[in-house]
C-alpha cells in the first residue's frame, strides 16, 4: 500500500513536471488561484540557508559563469508550494544545506508581504559580471515545487547512466549521463561529478561504501573502468573545486536500485507525516457562509503533495480544529500555540473535485462548521486545519506569530538580554 502511494504521488507530480518550462515572460500567481506550472520560470543551484520556520532560504543559482562566485539568492516557498526530498514529501528542515535542488517559481503574489527581497522583474536577464553570467538572480523566487535530483529525475521519467569511474585512494571521478528512462538519449552531454570516501551507496536494504564496491569488484581499488551504462539515481551536492573547475558538482548518494530508492522515498514519508500531525495541514479559505451568533460553515481546499494517508483522516462527521496562519503557514492567534484561538467544528463534508488538480491543491475541499470564527479564516486567506484523531502538541516559539504581524520574522529581540 505504502508503495502504491509512492507511485501515485509521483505520476500525480510526472505529469506536472514533465510540462514546466521556462516561461517566456515573468508570471505573478493570484490570491486564492494556483499558477499554472508551465508558467514557472525554472533553474537549479546549490542549497545554501534555510530558514524553515518561514519556509524560506537561499540557493547560489546555477548559471554560465564560476559557481563559486554566485552570491546567495533568496527564495520563499509559496504557502502551497511542495517540497521534495528522495522521491516523497518533504519540509525545507529536511533537507541538508549543499543539496542541488531543482526550482519552479514565480514573481511574488503579493510584494509588499514578500518574506524575502523583491527584484525588479527583468533581474534574471542582468548579466551580474564578475565571471558569473546572467540568470543567477531572478525576480521569480516564490517557489512552487523545489526538488532534490533524485525526485526530479523520477517526475521526469530520467536516470543517470553511469559511463565510467576513475578511483583514486577512495576518491575520484565519474562521468555520467542524464537521460530518459525508457529509452537512451545519444546526444545526452557527458558529465564529470566528483565522489568520495563520504558518498552513500545505497542496494536493496543495503548501504555500502566505497570499499565495499571495490571489494566485490565492482569498482577498482585504483584507475579507470567502464560501467556500461549503469542506470542509477544520484543525490548531487556541491563542494569548492580543485584545478579552476567551478561548477562540477559533487555525488552525496547512489541508489543503484528501484529498492532502495523506495526505502529512501518511505523513510522521508514517515518523516514528513509526522510533521503535519504535529503543524496541521494547510489549506486556504474559497469560502465563508456567516451565520449567526460567530456560526460559519467554511469551505476550504486541502494543499496538494502530501501522502494520501494525510488526507484520509479527513472523514464527514469528524470533529476538527482550524487556525488561520501567515503565508509562511506560522499559526497566528494564539499567545502559546495553535490550538489556543482555533476555531473547533465538525466536517461537513469531504468533496473530490473533479478534473486533475493543479500542483500545491490537493483536488480535495472540507466544508467545516464552527460555532465561533476567529477573525484570520476569510476568503483567499491560508489556515491550518487539524482532525481531532492527530495529535494535539504545542509549536515550538519561533513557529507561531504573537500579538503582532511584526512577529513574523525573528529579529535581534528574541534573544534573551543576560
Amino acid at each position: 500500500m505504502q508503495r502504491s502511494r509512492l507511485i501515485l504521488g509521483c505520476s500525480f507530480l510526472l505529469l506536472a513536471c514533465c510540462a514546466a518550462n521556462a516561461a517566456d515572460e515573468p508570471f505573478r500567481p493570484e490570491a486564492g488561484k494556483f499558477p499554472p506550472l508551465e508558467k514557472a520560470l525554472s533553474y537549479r543551484g546549490e542549497l545554501i540557508f534555510v530558514d524553515h520556520a518561514n519556509r524560506r532560504g537561499s540557493i547560489r543559482v546555477q548559471g554560465s559563469g564560476m559557481f563559486f562566485r554566485n552570491d546567495p539568492h533568496p527564495f520563499a516557498m509559496l504557502p502551497y508550494g511542495i517540497v521534495r526530498y528522495h522521491g516523497a514529501p518533504a519540509d525545507l528542515r529536511d533537507i541538508p544545506l549543499g543539496t542541488v535542488m531543482h526550482v519552479r517559481a514565480f514573481l511574488p503574489p503579493d510584494p509588499k508581504i514578500s518574506a524575502v527581497p523583491v527584484l525588479p522583474v527583468d533581474s534574471r536577464k542582468k548579466d551580474a559580471n564578475h565571471n558569473r553570467g546572467a540568470g543567477i538572480a531572478p525576480a521569480e523566487n516564490h517557489v512552487l515545487l523545489l526538488e532534490d535530483e533524485p525526485s526530479h529525475c523520477q517526475c521526469e521519467g530520467l536516470v543517470w547512466k553511469l559511463k565510467e569511474v576513475d578511483v583514486k585512494n577512495r576518491d575520484g571521478m565519474i562521468i555520467a549521463t542524464r537521460e530518459p528512462k525508457q529509452g537512451g538519449d545519444s546526444k545526452a552531454t557527458e558529465e564529470k561529478m566528483t565522489f568520495d570516501a563520504a558518498t552513500r551507496i545505497w542496494r536493496g536494504r543495503e548501504r555500502l561504501g566505497i570499499d565495499e564496491l571495490i571489494a566485490e569488484g565492482a569498482w577498482p581499488a585504483d584507475g579507470k573502468k567502464p560501467l556500461g551504462g549503469q542506470s542509477v539515481l544520484l543525490g548531487i551536492t556541491w563542494k569548492p573545486t580543485p584545478d579552476g573547475i567551478f561548477t562540477r558538482f559533487h555525488i552525496s548518494d547512489i541508489w543503484l536500485d528501484e529498492a532502495a530508492m523506495q526505502r529512501s522515498a518511505r523513510n522521508q514519508t514517515e518523516t514528513h507525516k509526522a510533521f503535519i500531525r504535529s503543524r496541521w495541514m494547510p489549506a486556504w479559505i474559497d469560502t465563508v457562509e456567516y451565520g449567526k451568533f460567530g456560526r460559519a460553515t467554511v469551505t476550504a481546499t486541502l494543499f496538494g503533495g502530501m501522502d494520501a494517508s494525510l488526507y484520509a483522516s479527513f472523514q464527514k462527521g469528524s470533529s476538527a480544529l482550524m487556525n488561520a496562519v501567515a503565508n509562511t503557514l506560522k499559526h497566528t492567534h494564539g499567545a502559546y500555540g495553535p490550538a489556543h484561538m482555533a476555531s473547533k467544528g465538525t466536517i461537513l463534508d469531504v468533496i473530490k473535485l473533479p478534473g486533475e488538480a493543479p500542483l500545491g491543491s490537493s483536488g480535495i475541499q472540507i466544508r467545516f462548521e464552527t460555532d465561533l470564527i476567529i477573525e484570520g479564516i476569510r476568503p483567499t486567506r491560508v489556515v491550518r486545519v487539524r482532525p481531532t484523531a492527530w495529535p494535539q502538541a504545542q509549536v515550538p516559539r519561533e513557529e507561531y506569530i504573537g500579538d503582532s504581524i511584526e512577529d513574523r520574522f525573528p529579529t535581534p529581540a528574541i534573544f534573551p538580554k543576560y
